[in-house]
């Protein structure tokens, strides 16, 4: 959000005390603020206490039916609805609440009292607005719905990312959302779960104006007196009130969602087109399903595993939540990985200087990072400032003013043992060294520093605008200040830093490699790539084990394997001579246009278009060597816990998110049957699927 030219808390306050008496707050409420001016506006002020961000829970809302029958009895011109949070008017629902929602029928009680409190808001008998900066996402969405007018302070951001906890929204705005503006934009909306800027906002008919916060009064002012349109409404909306129209369009909806998940794994967006092409254009039959539906996905187990994949991110988040200055970061390698870190970091607010031997890479990297900016920046200001912050760096210069420095150069350890002499030997003192290296143990790259405290391992993941995870790899001679300061950065650039410690392959890339190199021993025997990858996305992964493979770089996943099989010899099967003779060729997978498939110009690999199904076997030959190598990395503590581990594999390896995580999908399937599964396919395949000796250590757990 742009910084406003008032914060929103000291025009509150500065509100509230040249109201006098009239302008104090009911003392037994604690999330709102009832005032009324001197043109006899009623301001009703969201402040929940204790939470950094608004969101709606069911105390929330008690209070507001109470504030809205106080406005009843005051007889105001007008009622104004807004934040006191800087972050935004309203982040949804209180996700915490729905742990606690058991069956359908409960969660369904709960619905209706809510329901009920906000059609109370759409029912008045005033004009009402809301006022909307920053995030207005969710609940908080539908709370403004339901007011006559919505004003969008520059920078705001709208929509509904329910489908994103396995569900659809569930406080009106499956009705209210699409009699309001083109349905089919509606749905398009609520589908994907993005959001909408204010002047795409606009643009729709979501709010009525964008405005500055400054004329935040005066556009209220406007409102009440005509001088600004509602927005809304459209032709289409007649269209699609009957029904041969929505199943027409349904069905569109229906292809399109399909190509982005399946049905039997993700539920809520196919509920959802169910729920509009029955009773589009019959609001109370939408509300009375919208409700039925949303507590029959909330009780499922995608949505139960999905809120705990939030839950999980949350608890990454926080690590990055420790003070830091940070505010100059310098990189070392502009390639792929280096120059992408970069422009995030730029394109995050820190500067940054960027440099390579090769001037080229620098100006390659450059524009990456223009295409980058132009790509989630929407404001040509928000661009221009991105790239002032990012500097070429062709002499190295900013190596003495950072105050973190990244080595993002090739994956050798004498290569990188040579920068990092370079680094301790030009950079500030305080200055956190990081590297990005993905698979070399700290303690050798350590060797190379005169004070070993400094490092810290910052395993970025590809592509780094999309990859939120961070791996945060410590070593035994790190320094607890230089730990915290690597989260405090990860945070910083809003990327989710996981704590592990310094082993062959880390986490991610150590459980990553066996799924790999199981789906390259699965061509040997002659299975199509195709097959291969839909045996894992049949399982649930975003993308098949060959893709994948292709995307990383078979470079990179030939150097990790090596490194593995030399460190962990009996877990590992023979690396096929025909991987290293594609690398040795340069057919490294998509960076290249050619690796295990070929690449069309827009990037896409070219598939053939009918596949043999995978069975059951198949699958298990992919996933459960991911499994049992996630229970020795929690064995040999790797990792310090499995909500850790969990977390890590969704949002570093996408592992199947409605699974819950490789522990959580163990716990669900049943730690006995994952270790006759894996003994199975040890007789039938090799050592490489032996049972961790830790599943024996999970089992005495589950039995007492």
């Amino acid at each position: 959000m742009k910084k406003m030219d008032t914060p929103v808390r000291d025009v509150l306050a500065d509100r509230e005390m040249a109201l006098g008496p009239q302008g104090k707050a009911d003392k037994a409420l604690k999330h709102w603020r009832l005032s009324i001016d001197g043109d006899k506006v009623a301001w009703l002020i969201l402040d929940r206490q204790g939470e950094s961000a608004n969101t709606l829970s069911g105390e929330v809302l008690e209070e507001l039916d109470k504030m809205l029958a106080a406005v009843d009895g005051k007889g105001p011109r007008g009622l104004v609805i807004r934040s006191a949070k800087k972050a935004g008017f309203a982040a949804g629902a209180d996700i915490r609440e729905f742990r606690d929602l058991g069956q359908p029928d409960e969660a369904g009680h709960q619905l209706k009292r809510a329901h009920a409190v906000i059609d109370r808001l759409d029912a008045l008998d005033i004009p009402t607005i809301a006022i909307i900066h920053g995030h207005c996402l969710g609940g908080g969405l539908e709370l403004a719905l339901a007011c006559d007018h919505r004003l969008a302070v520059d920078g705001a951001k709208l929509g509904f990312p329910e489908v994103m906890l396995g569900l659809h929204p569930g406080l009106g705005g499956t009705f209210r959302l699409t009699s309001l503006i083109d349905p089919v934009e509606a749905m398009t909306m609520m589908l994907t779960g993005k959001t909408a800027h204010a002047k795409k906002a606009k643009k729709l008919g979501l709010v009525d104006a964008v405005i500055e916060e400054r004329h935040v009064e005066n556009a209220v002012r406007a409102v009440l007196a005509g001088k600004i349109d509602r927005a809304g409404g459209s032709w289409k909306g007649t269209a699609f009130s009957l029904k041969p129209a929505r199943a027409v369009a349904a069905r569109r909806m229906r292809s399109k969602t399909a190509e982005r998940a399946r049905e039997v794994h993700y539920p809520a967006p196919f509920r959802m087109i169910d729920l509009w092409e029955d009773h589009g254009g019959d609001p109370k039959a939408m509300q009375s399903e919208e409700i039925a539906s949303f507590s029959r996905l909330l009780a499922g187990r995608t949505s139960q595993n999905l809120v705990r994949a939030y839950f999980l991110r949350e608890k990454l988040r926080a690590n990055g939540k420790v003070k830091a200055d940070i505010g100059h970061v310098h990189v070392i390698g502009a390639g792929a990985m280096g120059g992408d870190i970069a422009a995030w970091c730029a394109r995050q607010g820190l500067t940054v200087t960027l440099t390579d031997l090769d001037p080229k890479a620098i100006a390659a990297a450059i524009g990456r990072a223009g295409a980058l900016f132009e790509k989630s920046l929407h404001s040509s200001m928000d661009r221009r400032d991105a790239f002032d912050r990012l500097v070429p760096d062709f002499s190295g210069s900013g190596l003495a003013k950072a105050d973190v420095v990244i080595e993002a150069v090739a994956e050798k350890t004498e290569i990188k043992h040579k920068v990092l002499k370079d680094i301790a030997a030009g950079a500030r003192k305080d200055a956190l060294i990081g590297t990005n290296t993905s698979s070399i143990r700290l303690e050798v790259l350590a060797k190379a520093l005169p004070d070993a405290s400094r490092l810290v391992g910052l395993h970025f993941f590809n592509p780094v605008n999309r990859m939120e995870l961070v791996e945060v790899v410590a070593h035994d001679k790190v320094s607890k200040e230089m730990l915290e300061k690597a989260n405090a950065f990860c945070g910083a650039i809003s990327r989710l830093p996981a704590p592990v410690k310094s082993a062959p392959g880390f986490l991610v890339n150590r459980a990553l490699t066996p799924y790999l190199v199981e789906a390259f021993m699965l061509l040997e025997e002659g299975v199509s790539k195709e097959t291969i990858d839909r045996a894992a996305e049949d399982f649930g992964m975003p993308m098949g084990p060959i893709e994948l493979a292709d995307r990383v770089g078979l470079d990179i996943c030939l150097s990790v394997a090596t490194m593995l099989k030399q460190e962990l010899d009996g877990s590992m099967p023979e690396i096929p001579a025909w991987l290293t003779e594609k690398v040795e060729k340069g057919e490294l997978g998509k960076k290249t246009g050619k690796g295990l498939y070929d690449y069309d110009s827009d990037g896409k690999p070219t598939k053939a278009k009918h596949t043999s199904s995978a069975d059951a076997e198949m699958i298990d030959r992919l996933v459960l060597p991911m499994i049992n190598t996630c229970m020795s990395c929690l064995r040999e503590g790797v990792v310090g816990d499995e909500d850790t581990l969990d977390a890590a594999m969704i949002f570093g390896t996408g592992f199947a998110p409605f699974r819950g995580g490789p522990m959580c999908y163990a716990a669900e399937r049943g730690h006995s049957d994952i270790v006759k599964s894996l003994t199975r396919l040890a007789e039938k395949h090799g050592d490489r699927f032996a049972p961790d000796a830790g599943w024996n250590t999970e089992n005495a757990k589950q039995a007492a």
